[in-house]
């Protein structure tokens, strides 16, 4: 558990992977082990509310994971329906802001329903932000951002001797958000994945090999304690 001296993130991102991988070592299909990653979604969302973590930022469905077989694309899109229509009046009650990095122009339009459903109806709320990246890749956002940078400077609303790492925040989806200070992957891959990939340059990062569906409230406090057992110096000595 974690003790009253341990500071708490203020913004913590998951890659949360291993759902398949999960369901196939117990001989199920990998929709299943999507089905159960929810369950941990929503035990993982309260824990952070309640723990006082300000932003949590959850890995949902990347822009590469549309290259996956069309049932299991379906599969995760419904659950995200599912998980929005089930969760969202105990969110709303919690004061949870749900926002969401990503194109979500692209989702299907159930999806897509949901979702802005989900934004509107939290959009007043003051407690915990969870950010939803759906539809969601670094270098696809880096790229947005450029663009929309070039367009302001054609438009002569930007100057290229306004340009700083500040400007580029600034035209990221999280233009709004702190750069998250703790980014915790499960299912025993040690990468990104292009995930927040600007804004993770100085993020701690926990790695563990448990599998998304059985990570636990117990879990989130190991990665915490191991937060603060860093030495966030920043390029500095």
């Amino acid at each position: 558990m974690i003790n009253n001296k341990e500071i708490i993130p203020f913004h913590i991102g998951i890659i949360m992977d291993g759902n398949g991988r999960w369901a196939k070592k117990r001989n199920l299909p990998r929709s299943y082990g999507h089905k159960k990653g929810m369950d941990t979604v929503i035990k993982i969302v309260r824990e952070a509310s309640n723990k006082g973590i300000k932003i949590l930022s959850l890995y949902c469905f990347s822009t590469e994971n549309w290259k996956r077989p069309n049932l299991e694309v379906e599969a995760l899109m419904n659950l995200l329906v599912v998980y929005i229509e089930n969760e969202l009046n105990k969110l709303n009650e919690e004061n949870v802001k749900i926002m969401v990095s990503g194109d979500i122009s692209k989702l299907p339009k159930r999806s897509l329903d949901a979702v802005e459903k989900s934004i509107l109806t939290t959009k007043n709320n003051t407690g915990m932000i969870l950010n939803l990246l759906i539809n969601y890749g670094g270098r696809d956002e880096i790229l947005r951002a450029f663009k929309t940078i070039h367009t302001e400077i054609l438009d002569g609303n930007l100057s290229i001797n306004d340009l700083s790492t500040n400007t580029i925040s600034k035209y990221l989806y999280t233009c709004d958000l702190k750069d998250p200070d703790l980014i915790i992957r499960t299912g025993g891959e040690l990468r990104l994945s292009n995930f927040l990939t600007y804004q993770s340059s100085y993020s701690e990062l926990y790695f563990t090999d448990k599998y998304w569906p059985d990570f636990n409230e117990y879990d989130l406090d190991l990665a915490i304690s191991e937060f603060n057992n860093r030495n966030r110096r920043y390029g500095n000595i």
